[in-house]
């Protein structure tokens, strides 16, 4: 079970890139970029070097992308991923870099949020929306590594859709359980039962459901939301999933988020071992 932590590029932090995932005992990660500003060679020759010589290895980068981004009901359809169309361009173009960086570190994917794809296919919005992840995708395929929707937006029917019209063969799924739930999109269990196989990665992220229609539901505690982790560690399980544990808790670093990440590696080895 090879468990790590989201970690947000950060190039002024003391203890390095990587030192602080090291701290937890952990060897892997998932490098967030959100800034497309750190697509640089000289950002990806540090980010090798340090990986080195703290024994981290990133197993995908976030790769983010420029503009606004408003994580609600309301203004996340028209400002998230690649769905609106105002920055599809500069976004395809920004990710296209993303996929570069992946390279140059060896990382074996990028991961993204592309947005509130839109349930019904015969939708006008639908193809072009597809048509631009599958440009990334193929970028993505070109350098032989794959790009991955982080859940979120979408419901798990969406994304099995989706991959199955593009079907380049590299597209998959950075889970992120409690994500179907604060929008509202789905139950995790159940959902792996329609896209389990594409499951490349998890986001170990827990969770509660909107209580109204406009603002999305909240994130706590891995263990203390709706995700029902043991099942769901089971469930993967029996899908015989071998990919990467990301923690993410989303409060601010500090002696609270360092309590709940090493009682979640804990928790997540003794639900995979039950």
């Amino acid at each position: 079970m090879r468990i790590g932590v989201i970690n947000s590029l950060n190039l002024d932090r003391p203890q390095g890139i990587f030192g602080h995932i090291k701290a937890f005992g952990l060897s892997t990660c998932q490098l967030c970029m959100w800034s497309p500003t750190f697509y640089t060679d000289e950002i990806a020759e540090r980010v090798i070097k340090e990986s080195k010589e703290s024994g981290v290895t990133p197993c995908a980068v976030w790769a983010g992308y420029s503009g606004p981004a408003v994580w609600n009901f309301t203004q996340g359809p028209v400002t998230l991923g690649l769905v609106p169309y105002a920055y599809r361009k500069q976004r395809i173009a920004e990710l296209k870099k993303g996929a570069d960086f992946a390279k140059k570190i060896g990382a074996p994917a990028i991961i993204t949020h592309c947005g509130f794809i839109p349930e019904n296919m015969t939708d006008y919005t639908y193809r072009p929306v597809v048509d631009a992840i599958g440009e990334v995708a193929q970028y993505c395929k070109d350098l032989g590594i794959g790009f991955w929707f982080e859940t979120g937006q979408e419901t798990p029917v969406v994304l099995l859709r989706v991959i199955q019209d593009i079907g380049t063969g590299n597209l998959g799924l950075n889970l992120d359980p409690a994500n179907l739930i604060l929008y509202g999109k789905g139950n995790p269990c159940d959902a792996l039962s329609v896209f389990g196989q594409y499951v490349r990665n998890i986001h170990v992220k827990d969770g509660m459901a909107p209580t109204d229609g406009r603002n999305l539901g909240h994130e706590v505690q891995v263990g203390k939301g709706m995700v029902n982790f043991p099942r769901f560690v089971k469930l993967l399980k029996e899908l015989n999933f071998d990919g990467e544990w990301i923690i993410e808790r989303e409060i601010q670093e500090g002696a609270e988020q360092t309590r709940d990440i090493l009682e979640t590696v804990n928790n997540l080895q003794l639900w995979w071992n039950a």
